[in-house]
């Protein structure tokens, strides 16, 4: 077929072209007139017509390829011309396609670029016929012709550059705006592969290519966030772990969309930021979401995972710890080079064991860093961090992964004389040893592998190394220094000397055998050791040390379960092993085996004196543990609850006293990503029957996404993650809320229990009720009956009203009620407790006040202190979690307010141990002794023991108390006390009842272990409530942060003009802080103007996060108007709400000039010419890059609510777009609906501008960015809305967004094709731009659509 083909076209087309031999022999004297010319084409079109008409379509590209071989295979321009002609015609009426022809023009072999008359013709026809090509032909051949270009050599003769320029002109033709062949972003993407940033575009196109890529800067700022290099997170801060600060993990670039033309600094490595983030402590969970670094992955090609950029990012944060510890005088002070060091170990041993970096990589590296700069006072913390890594790793790993370490102790140790041994009475000698211990690790490794690189001890070392070898000669080991931890460190991985060290230690938190004391309660007795390790010991211990520690405090609390021991473990260890738990470092042996495997074992031995010891280990000594262990423990707790064993009353409390706190306690932004692990069975993080813990937890949930702004454009939970939870709750424990408190709930929850109302026992219900059960009580006779009858499962949960009037009638309970009591047990108390609240209520609503007031008051609080009925914090949580309504829940808080004042039982408990201790345990030597001086005080009695010696004749008990280490009812109250004031906010009559209670219990705050984000968390939920209370909002300030000021240094959190003209108060002269205070307060926000810590121990992970919830508590606890203060910041230049784009866009004066200019924040404000609306714009962008995706979901609303009725000239348009174009790439990760309705916003407002403007000075940009939003975002999942709202604009607009609407008549089937099919991922392979992380929608088109 092929070669019939090529006769037959040989034919026609050598008919038309040859010449008579007279012509050949005067070359170039002879002429054919036009007609003749014409004829001739007419006659060569005409068969080939005839021919073209006979083909099968699957042949038409290869016969014109074959006529385009013919034609540049005549070496005469004559004929060449001739035959271009042809091929002209042929497409003007329309026998040919003009991409085919164009295609097979550009791609054929022949065109070259020294052949220049036929590059001259070939182009000059290409440009004549490409108007005709589709715009992804158009396209394709745009990126086949700037190759061609690209073959033009850097030097050619100037006699033929005019030939050459024939190129030039149709990529210009190309580029044409005003043309409008492709949408300009093709041709831009194209331009970009080609000539990435940096890259100079062929000498023949001149300034072409760059004009046009500048006429693309405009768009690709408008996709950019203002200064966003400058930009840092605050870590662990709820908008952090989102894609606003992911990074190229081979490039540490940002991941940008589209290939638009950047600024430059966007293109740069963001080691910076990835450095800022590493410094801060906890911050190891932010960097794999940055770097997309996955830990599941460890057992999976683990070599896939090392990255090199956080190597050299880590080994130059050593390189600044070694020139920090030049400069500093002191170092085991708790100062910031101690605190560097200690997390630089941390952070070292994370990443090198997930192997994200390889350990001899970053030896060799700091070697050649360090080399010739003479850094050696900080070596001995330097080899600290790196023993760390190398005894915990070495047995593992091959010996010559560890060699490298020589090479930097022969650079940083270049003595000849031997170092002398340090005064080892401080800790700071371990880390003098540290080079020494890593010598005999190595020297241990070799020995074992029969290895010849045995290196002999280096002569320095010789006299740490005789000091050793010496103290492990001594059997006698003592505590008064730091031998024991630095034989632990030198020879962890020698079993047969670490053993002694080891030992020493373990026996003495363990204590000795044949010691005992007495614990809390009574027949409780523990081994005698009482004195924990202190944590600079343990600081002083490497975590191969630490490892073996824990696991040895682990093996014998599960061995202990298992022997079910009546000897409960020592305070000694339990301490210990709390403060172990701390090290992030021995996570899997600490807090994951502590939650894994300890508890899980207990539980099984039913070693419940251990149980409880493990939960009032988490209750009370617990920090920093991560969210999914802690809703992890809960689930627990709930499966716990339904055990027949855990029925006694001591530990039923502790279960539900530290479900409790873990509910209460879940941060805003942990409560949605922990709960959606649970929607498939949300039953198992839910208590089946504890109304009191599921309404704790609603409470939570209703703060949390009121914090988060989660419901934000919803009126219903349907189709969320709480309808499930919710749903299962109402199942479990149905119930009502309180309309006041209903009130503060976000709209969809209220909405939800207004839907799901439960039907109440009425109050005149109950009474009869309790009546006809007291009438019972009093008629039955036989003692037997009478104990089945009230303690029956399903009786009546009314036992506790029975008490009450039995006191109140007679001042006594005799036996029977006792036993009724016991029988009843501790789950089912529960219920007869929350009838009692709600009977106590009715109760007080009709005393007749006075004398049967006192009465009424002083039997309960005999029920609680004298009789041991009910413990405080029950009761008070029971009658907190009731929905009364009106004066009944007055009466109810009244109650509150009676129980914890009225008499001095609690007032004193609270008060004397205020006074007597300090939250700072960590530090204390001496915590049990101070522990049991208070119980005995104070003893708690949880089985009825005041009841059982009143009753007549006294009952003899042998109740077997659970060991108790930490708790007392004051500490059990905080959690509690939390809820109790939220239900005094939500309720303005009883404000004064909950100032007084914050005068006389407010000092409990000092043993909160999170007081300052409870203060935020309650600020910010109910802000509406305290806008016009500003008493009360100080007191509550005043009262939670005083309760610290022993225990903090000054300037920890509020700072000092508030303290002093703050939190007075002047109710005729409110004090309205001026700007140098908003300038201050802000200025806290940046590094270093807040003590040093601990921050292990701290409530916030790092200074940045204890910045900023310590500013943003100041700015709420303000006696101003929220609004004032937001207005304030502005004016200082440090805030971003979006009420103040307002003005920036009703506002006129600010346009003068090319708006572009006015709207780039950085060159601005380089150059002092920054105006009010760059201001605005930059700091909108700060606190939105900031937000998480749920309060940037307001975004879409404010758009068509707030702007979309005042954009009306085409400035501010662009400001618009501006403002809301860089978060456009989150919605499309995180929120997809959002992200749809910008998008059709966005055309909106064009619409608007377009009818409201004369004239668009800025069109090309305008169409730039709404292409970028389709090929990157949208794809055609606007494309109906936008279509009907394209159609209205003006002809030149409508022209350039024809490819959107697909209205090109040239493309009729194409149109159809994209109309009707599927939306494509981005990442497809004919995308405009490579996609470097498409996110989760799959939404977009690729171009090829």
């Amino acid at each position: 077929m092929a070669m019939s083909m090529e006769t037959q076209l040989q034919s026609i087309f050598e008919d038309v072209v040859k010449t008579e031999v007279i012509e050949e022999a005067f070359a170039g004297m002879f002429m054919d007139t036009p007609e003749d010319e014409r004829t001739k084409l007419i006659s060569c079109l005409g068969a080939f017509r005839q021919y073209w008409s006979t083909l099968p379509p699957d042949s038409h590209d290869l016969c014109v390829q074959w006529i385009v071989r013919f034609i540049h295979g005549q070496h005469s321009p004559k004929r060449i011309s001739f035959l271009y002609d042809c091929l002209a015609m042929a497409v003007e009426t329309s026998l040919l396609p003009p991409k085919m022809v164009c295609q097979a023009l550009i791609s054929s072999d022949n065109l070259e670029w020294e052949r220049t008359q036929l590059w001259a013709l070939t182009f000059r026809l290409i440009r004549k016929i490409i108007g005709g090509v589709d715009y992804k032909g158009v396209r394709d051949l745009l990126k086949a012709l700037l190759d061609k270009i690209q073959t033009i050599p850097n030097t050619v003769s100037s006699a033929v550059v005019q030939q050459l320029l024939a190129a030039r002109e149709v990529v210009e033709y190309i580029l044409d705006r005003n043309a409008c062949l492709l949408p300009a972003y093709f041709a831009i993407t194209e331009i970009r592969k080609l000539y990435p940033e940096g890259t100079l575009s062929h000498w023949l196109l001149g300034s072409l290519i760059s004009d046009f890529v500048d006429s693309f800067r405009p768009t690709a700022r408008i996709n950019s966030i203002c200064g966003r290099c400058s930009l840092l997170p605050v870590v662990n801060n709820s908008g952090a772990i989102c894609n606003s600060w992911k990074l190229d993990p081979t490039t540490l670039r940002f991941p940008l969309r589209g290939m638009l033309p950047f600024d430059k600094d966007l293109f740069e490595p963001q080691t910076g930021l990835l450095r800022y983030v590493l410094e801060q402590p906890y911050s190891r969970d932010m960097v794999c979401n940055m770097l997309g670094l996955n830990k599941q992955t460890l057992n999976i090609a683990q070599h896939k995972q090392r990255c090199p950029v956080l190597e050299d990012q880590l080994v130059d944060l050593v390189v600044y710890a070694m020139e920090r510890s030049e400069t500093e005088e002191q170092f085991d002070d708790g100062g910031t080079s101690q605190l560097l060091w200690q997390h630089l170990s941390s952070q070292l041993i994370f990443f090198v064991l997930f192997q994200f970096a390889s350990f001899p990589h970053m030896v060799l590296s700091l070697h050649q860093k360090l080399a010739g700069r003479g850094l050696i006072k900080g070596r001995d913390h330097l080899m600290w961090v790196l023993l760390q890594f190398i005894s915990g790793s070495i047995q593992k790993n091959a010996l010559a992964d560890f060699l490298p370490v020589m090479k930097l102790f022969d650079l940083l140790y270049p003595e000849k004389e031997c170092i002398p041994v340090p005064d080892i009475s401080k800790p700071q000698s371990t880390h003098a040893f540290a080079m020494t211990c890593i010598w005999i690790h190595l020297n241990r490794k070799a020995q074992n592998d029969n290895s010849k690189l045995q290196i002999p001890i280096p002569h320095s070392l010789k006299l740490h190394h005789e000091f050793l070898q010496q103290s492990l000669r001594n059997k006698s080991l003592g505590m008064t220094d730091y031998k024991i931890a630095l034989l632990c460190n030198a020879y962890s991985t020698n079993s047969e000397c670490f053993t002694l060290p080891m030992g020493v230690l373990v026996e003495t938190i363990y204590g000795n055998g044949s010691m005992r004391i007495t614990l809390p309660g009574t027949n409780c007795t523990a081994s005698g050791s009482v004195t924990p390790l202190p944590m600079n010991l343990l600081d002083s211990l490497t975590v191969h040390a630490k490892m073996s520690l824990i696991h040895s405090i682990a093996t014998r609390v599960i061995k202990l379960a298992h022997a079910k021991s009546s000897i409960a473990l020592a305070p000694a260890l339990v301490e210990t092993y709390s403060r172990l738990l701390v090290y992030m470092e021995i996570e899997s042996l600490g807090i994951k085996g502590f939650i894994s495997q300890l508890l899980p074992n207990v539980f099984k031995s039913h070693a419940w004196g251990i149980l409880h010891t493990l939960l009032e280990m988490f209750s009370y000594r617990m920090h920093h543990i991560q969210p999914h262990y802690r809703v992890q423990l809960l689930s627990h707790l709930h499966s716990l609850a339904a055990v027949p064993q855990t029925n006694q009353n001591q530990l039923h409390l502790c279960v539900e006293s530290t479900a409790l706190r873990l509910i209460t306690a879940l941060g805003s932004s942990e409560v949605q990503p922990q709960f959606t692990r649970f929607l498939s069975d949300p039953k198992t993080v839910l208590s089946a029957e504890s109304e009191e813990l599921n309404r704790a937890l609603i409470l939570t949930l209703a703060r949390a996404t009121h914090v988060t702004d989660f419901f934000t454009g919803s009126d219903s939970i349907q189709g969320t993650w709480c309808k499930d939870i919710l749903q299962t709750i109402m199942n479990f424990t149905p119930h009502n809320w309180a309309s006041h408190t209903l009130s503060c709930f976000p709209a969809p929850l209220q909405a939800f229990f207004k839907q799901n109302n439960v039907p109440q026992e009425s109050r005149f219900n109950l009474k009869k009720n309790v009546e006809e059960e007291y009438r019972k009580w009093k008629s039955m006779t036989n003692e037997n009956d009478i104990i089945t009858h009230f303690s029956m499962q399903g009786s009546p949960p009314l036992f506790l009203c029975l008490l009450w009037k039995m006191l109140l009638e007679t001042d006594h309970i005799n036996q029977i009620g006792f036993r009724v009591l016991e029988r009843i047990g501790a789950r089912a108390l529960v219920a007869h407790v929350r009838t009692f609240a709600d009977f106590l209520v009715y109760e007080f609503s009709t005393s007749a006040g006075g004398q049967q007031l006192n009465k009424c008051i002083e039997i309960l609080n005999d029920m609680v202190w004298k009789y041991n009925i009910v413990t405080l914090d029950r009761l008070i949580l029971c009658l907190a979690m009731r929905s009364h309504e009106g004066n009944e829940a007055q009466v109810c808080y009244f109650i509150i307010q009676l129980l914890l004042l009225k008499p001095n039982d609690f007032r004193n408990r609270v008060s004397d141990f205020v006074k007597e201790n300090a939250p700072e345990h960590w530090l204390q030597s001496d915590w049990h002794t101070k522990h049991m001086t208070y119980h005995k005080k104070y003893p708690e009695k949880l089985y009825f023991e005041g009841l059982a010696e009143q009753v007549n004749p006294p009952m003899q008990q042998q109740s077997h108390y659970l060991p108790i280490y930490f708790g007392n009812v004051c500490l059990r109250f905080l959690p509690v006390f939390d809820i109790v004031i939220h239900r005094f906010l939500e309720l303005l009559p009883v404000s004064k009842s909950l100032e007084t209670l914050l005068d006389h219990l407010g000092g409990l705050y000092k043993f909160h272990d999170r007081p300052v984000t409870y203060l935020y968390n309650t600020l910010h939920y109910y802000e509406r409530h305290l806008r016009d209370r500003t008493n009360l909002k100080r007191k509550l300030v005043h009262a939670i942060m005083s309760s610290l000021k022993d225990n903090r240094t000054p300037g920890w959190c509020l700072s000092e003009t508030y303290l002093k003209c703050g939190m007075n108060p002047r109710e005729d002269n409110i004090w309205i802080p001026d700007d140098t205070y908003y300038c201050k307060l802000i200025g806290r926000l940046s590094p270093g103007p807040f003590p040093n810590c601990d921050w292990r121990f701290n409530e916030f992970p790092n200074p940045a996060a204890h910045a900023l919830h310590v500013t943003c508590v100041e700015l709420m606890a303000l006696a101003v108007p929220g609004k004032d203060v937001g207005n304030a910041l502005l004016s200082v230049g440090n805030d971003g709400s979006e009420r103040n784009c307002v003005p920036c866009l009703t506002s006129e004066t600010d346009w003068v000039g090319y708006p572009f200019a006015l709207l780039d924040f950085t060159s601005c404000h380089q150059s002092y010419s920054e105006m009010y609306c760059s201001y605005v714009l930059a700091l909108a962008h700060a606190v939105w890059h900031h937000s998480s995706i749920g309060q940037l979901s307001l975004i879409p609303k404010f758009l068509s609510e707030v702007l979309k009725p005042i954009v009306k000239t085409e400035f501010q348009l662009l400001y618009v777009y501006h403002l809301v174009g860089p978060f456009l790439q989150r919605f499309q990760q995180e929120r997809t609906r959002c992200m749809l309705e910008i998008g059709v916003a966005f055309y909106e407002m064009l619409q608007a501008v377009d009818q409201h403007s004369q004239h668009l000075s800025y069109m090309d940009p305008i169409c730039d960015f709404l292409y970028h939003i389709k090929y990157m975002f949208t794809g055609d999942s606007v494309k109906d809305q936008v279509e009907k709202i394209i159609m209205t604009l003006r002809p030149a607009m409508k022209l350039r967004l024809r490819f959107i609407t697909h209205s090109s008549k040239t493309e009729p089937a194409t149109s159809t094709a994209a109309s009707t099919s599927a939306p494509q991922p981005t990442s497809s392979v004919s995308s405009p731009a490579p996609q470097s992380n498409p996110g989760s929608s799959n939404v977009p088109l690729s171009v090829a659509q």
